[in-house]
């Protein structure tokens, strides 16, 4: 079911990673630029499956991206394939929520020589380093951001951010203080949790993922999202750029992200 050569492959490794530290920062890396976060099927109308063949087959064969479920789903397996041990987490988003917000966020919990590390590849707001599981563990990623984590009596591991505002819809709050960007528990996730979660993520009426139109990429040196029709390129440069026509959002999703629509998918996300 899980091939980890043509994972491997997918994500540009010529040879699979060590199960320490370094091993596990140099695979989370690769795959987060070689993948893109999207969540293209559900305006689509095709919904988010999780059986695992499916999520190989479209991500790695057919070479898609998908949201953190799918993601998340595909790393653990890949994970446990090249001799790491993990198991997945859910997680609160912070980001723009009026009160107590739901489990609508999973990422990988790594045992690493006695310690545990937390490793995401499906945050499609920023990407996030890996981060050892401790009070003050901080890490800076490539567009210039820095990530800390800190224990919260109320709601667990909570996960800080400041620096650039990448995401194009612009959740941050403004101003270059700390700010939320999610929590999480490392209680146990059955799989059925990860379904309901992901179903009420990808079905949920005017929530971010039904009612946005999201894709992003972490490129060595920065980050690019594409919500709705503006991109955000932050790195060495930062700009945000209005896509006009159908054809030019198109064009962009192969060039930049890898990802080919036919012209009649494009014209169902109704973003024109």
């Amino acid at each position: 079911m899980f091939d980890p050569g043509a994972y491997l492959d997918r994500i540009g490794l010529a040879e699979p990673p060590a199960p320490n530290a370094g091993g596990l920062a140099l695979l989370q890396a690769a795959h987060r630029r070689a993948i893109p976060f999207e969540n293209l099927d559900i305006p689509l109308g095709r919904g988010v499956s999780l059986d695992p063949a499916h999520i190989f087959d479209k991500l790695v064969t057919a070479r898609r991206g998908g949201y953190c479920f799918e993601q998340s789903s595909l790393y653990l397996a890949a994970l446990h394939a090249l001799g790491f041990e993990a198991r997945a987490l859910l997680a609160r988003v912070w980001l723009g929520a009026a009160g107590v917000p739901p489990r609508t966020h999973t990422l990988n919990l790594v045992a690493i020589d006695g310690e545990d590390w937390i490793s995401d590849v499906g945050f499609g707001g920023g990407d996030v380093p890996p981060l050892r599981l401790m009070g003050g563990a901080e890490a800076e990623t490539a567009d210039g951001a820095r990530h800390r984590l800190h224990f919260d009596p109320d709601h667990g591991w909570m996960l800080e951010r400041r620096g650039p505002r990448v995401a194009a819809d612009d959740r941050a709050p403004p101003g270059d203080d700390w700010y939320r960007q999610y929590s999480f528990s490392t209680e146990e996730v059955a799989p059925a949790d990860l379904e309901m979660a992901n179903h009420w993520t990808a079905t949920r009426p005017g929530t971010r993922f039904t009612t946005r139109v999201i894709v992003s990429l972490v490129p060595a040196g920065g980050f690019l999202s594409l919500v709705d029709r503006i991109l955000s390129v932050s790195g060495p440069t930062n700009e945000k750029i209005v896509i006009e026509t159908p054809g030019q959002y198109r064009a962009l999703l192969e060039s930049a992200f890898g990802i080919a629509l036919t012209a009649g998918e494009v014209e169902r996300l109704e973003l024109f």
